[in-house]
């Protein structure tokens, strides 16, 4: 299998049917492990205890403080309010004392960021690794009325987008590879995209949604915006169509994505949000006013995944693999 998420035909087949047909079933399970769902939900009384882990493999620096913001993302995502998270952390032999503390004071950075608590986890230098890796369970907690599923989406709703493409993986490149970068890209641009790090929470946006009649939400991780809208779809039993030119990107990412030799479209880009709803105006005002950019991208419709691109309708696949990982210097 190459390098990124597993293949939705492989992880129904192999992961997700025998966890749905064969694993025990608990009357007290609101929502169950589907393709596209970030999070579980178990009935507790009148809430739902919503539940969610995700680790960091594609960054190599910062990836506490990145760890912290993309788990607290899905919870989010699905309209619960985040409580706190567990972390494990796995560092290779001869790691030092300051790789340690540098991912703490990350995490603790975010933590404080979003007002949550770490709860605890696991720290451990293994030979099974050969670079930090860093991974999180977080919690959060809802009434059930106000859950919100990926898998939401209805026909006829507005498709809008949170800040811009390819958010996360800027920033990663441009710290990983930043000596790279400079001998291609003005240096002030290389500068932006470090600061595009203050951008990677989508809870301020996914609280305004939420009220605004969002039927579904998804946070833009692996795959970029085309596999977050690919999965919104999906999901929801629907089609989409996307207009590729709607999609805001900035210069830094242009950039950077065309030393790399990517595309911006499918580079993972935590910080930004799709979220369907009948009024899309309505959401994309109220968002605006609390200065955080979007944009109407799209609609959903009843069948196919669609882009528009260069005025040309295409079929919409899902990205195989992030362009984080198809990264390429001359």
């Amino acid at each position: 299998m190459e390098i990124g998420k597993i293949p939705p035909e492989i992880l129904n087949r192999i992961v997700l049917n025998p966890i749905n047909h064969f694993a025990v079933k608990r009357k007290d399970v609101f929502l169950r492990p589907k393709t596209g769902e970030d999070c579980s939900a178990i009935t507790f009384g009148e809430e739902l205890c919503v539940v969610s882990a995700d680790p960091i493999t594609g960054a190599e620096q910062d990836i506490g403080y990145i760890a912290v913001h993309i788990n607290c993302n899905d919870i989010a995502s699905s309209g619960a309010e985040v409580v706190g998270i567990l972390l494990t952390i796995l560092l290779p032999e001869k790691s030092t004392e300051a790789t340690l503390s540098d991912i703490m004071e990350g995490a603790y950075e975010a933590a404080k960021e979003i007002g949550i608590e770490i709860l605890g986890g696991h720290t451990e230098v293994t030979s099974a690794v050969n670079k930090p890796i860093v991974s999180a369970a977080v919690i959060g907690r809802t009434d059930k009325n106000n859950f919100i599923a990926t898998g939401g989406a209805k026909v006829g709703q507005d498709v809008i987008m949170t800040k811009c493409a390819g958010l996360e993986g800027t920033v990663i490149l441009a710290k990983q590879y930043e000596e790279i970068l400079s001998d291609n890209i003005e240096k002030n641009l290389i500068e932006k995209a470090k600061k595009m790090r203050g951008f990677l929470s989508v809870v301020k946006e996914s609280n305004i949604a939420k009220n605004l009649g969002a039927t579904a939400m998804h946070d833009v991780t692996e795959g970029g915006i085309l596999g977050a809208v690919w999965e919104i779809a999906d999901c929801s039993n629907t089609g989409i169509i996307v207009e590729l030119d709607k999609i805001p990107v900035k210069e830094e990412t242009k950039a950077i994505c065309r030393v790399a030799q990517i595309s911006p479209y499918e580079l993972i880009s935590s910080g930004s949000l799709i979220i369907t709803a009948f009024e899309g105006e309505k959401i994309v005002k109220a968002l605006q006013q609390q200065n955080i950019e979007c944009a109407i991208i799209g609609s959903i419709t009843e069948k196919e995944k669609q882009i528009i691109k260069n005025g040309k309708i295409q079929q919409l696949n899902q990205p195989k693999s992030d362009a984080l990982y198809a990264v390429k210097f001359e």
